[in-house]
């Protein structure tokens, strides 16, 4: 097997499952990300990994979550293992909250395994292996696809729908200091459940749909749920605690996954004041952040730049990192940049062009560009941009004063 020379680079976002009534099907994907860097080594494994839960893996080795999933993903290839690993891998993602951290490194693992091997990482390929490692995929499938997912079981194959939520949904994760663990969690859930309870929560999914795509004032009564979440409250009381003075104030929040952080799903961060005031009367520590919805879902190719290594991207078709948006055909950004060709790769914190190494493409972070279309995931790396500074940048300055820097950035390379 000849193996992709150079480093992939995995990026898979946070998830939250359930969202309320959606018990095992429903899924968001949210603008937190965990990455990690793969490379083939000439024999043994080497893992280094930072950030969020470094300490509980740090010596794991071949149990490490990230490297089961590759090898599982060379075996279901038929590859054959590579003869030696180097992983780095950044944790952003806090484990055992709720979050989908599991399902981000399964996730990670699959597409990086793809990508060394040459092969595609496009979620409808990675999604069925990663399913069968997580065990379900209401989580692996909003971290592949982004957006909004419905999955389900046809037979043993997980299948999984996307929708694109509304703009203006704004998704804060409210995340306690101590984790539980999700199997503890779910084994709380009683066999039967009352018919009429069932029969609400479907018709409460179906409302919620609507409620994330097209209508959101009904979010609060979307978000209603009597499957799960009141028989998980005696290992996570003051997560039930929360969720009641949250929705008695009216703000849609629900358990995000097993637990036990809380979601609240709020329209155009309306209501984050009211939300702050609530999380401070319980008197516990909870660490209140607010997200894009993540739209794009998880990414992996070699030789895409890491922070700081502005033009070191390789030539050809990379596939967009999902926190990141592009600049299409004509498209103008808030920072003044405009491209007359097809469109240009994603950047990490910030904008910079590329000039000498890959023809002057502009590199925008996605709340900086317009254009943006999710269906799309590979981009040509050949445009031109051409600098056209309008009154956007005027705009700009006046409301983020990091754009500024930013342009001067794109200004200082086009100078190149």
């Amino acid at each position: 097997m000849r193996w992709v020379e150079e480093p992939v680079r995995a990026c898979v976002p946070a998830t939250s499952a359930n969202l309320g009534p959606g018990f095992d099907s429903l899924g968001l994907a949210l603008g937190l990300h965990d990455e990690v860097e793969a490379r083939v080594l000439p024999s043994g494994l080497s893992v280094d990994v930072s950030g969020e839960g470094a300490a509980d893996v740090a010596d794991a080795g071949e149990k490490h979550l990230v490297v089961r999933a590759m090898r599982a993903a060379f075996d279901d290839l038929g590859v054959g293992q590579p003869s030696g690993l180097a992983l780095r891998c950044v944790n952003r993602i806090p484990h055992g909250r709720g979050l989908g951290s599991s399902a981000a490194a399964i996730v990670a693992g699959v597409l990086a395994a793809r990508a060394l091997a040459g092969a595609s990482v496009g979620p409808d390929d990675a999604l069925p292996l990663a399913s069968e490692l997580e065990g379900h995929p209401d989580n692996v499938a909003p971290c592949l696809y982004g957006g909004l997912t419905i999955s389900w079981m046809a037979g043993p194959v997980a299948r999984a729908v996307r929708l694109e939520p509304l703009a203006q949904i704004t998704p804060v994760v409210v995340i306690p200091a101590a984790p539980v663990s999700t199997n503890v969690a779910r084994g709380l859930l009683p066999a039967a459940v009352p018919h009429a309870d069932a029969a609400r929560n479907a018709g409460r999914a179906a409302l919620l749909i609507a409620a994330l795509t097209a209508w959101p004032e009904a979010l609060l009564d979307g978000t209603e749920d009597r499957l799960h979440q009141d028989y998980r409250a005696p290992v996570m009381p003051a997560t039930h605690d929360l969720l009641a003075r949250l929705r008695a104030a009216s703000l849609p929040a629900v358990v995000s996954g097993a637990g036990p952080s809380v979601l609240v799903l709020l329209v155009s961060r309306h209501g984050l004041d009211k939300l702050d005031s609530i999380v401070k009367e319980t008197g516990i520590e909870w660490r209140i952040s607010p997200l894009d919805v993540e739209r794009q879902g998880a990414s992996a190719a070699p030789g895409v730049p890491a922070p700081g290594e502005a033009g070191q991207s390789s030539p050809g078709r990379l596939t967009l990192f999902p926190r990141h948006g592009w600049l299409q055909r004509n498209a103008v950004g808030l920072v003044g940049v405009r491209l007359d060709e097809a469109s240009a790769a994603p950047q990490r914190g910030g904008c910079w062009s590329s000039t000498r190494r890959l023809g002057g493409n502009v590199y925008l972070p996605r709340e900086w560009a317009f254009g943006f279309t999710p269906g799309e995931r590979l981009v040509l790396l050949s445009a031109t941009p051409q600098y056209i500074i309008t009154s956007a940048v005027r705009r700009h300055r006046q409301t983020r004063g990091a754009g500024v820097d930013a342009e001067r950035r794109c200004e200082r390379n086009h100078a190149q």
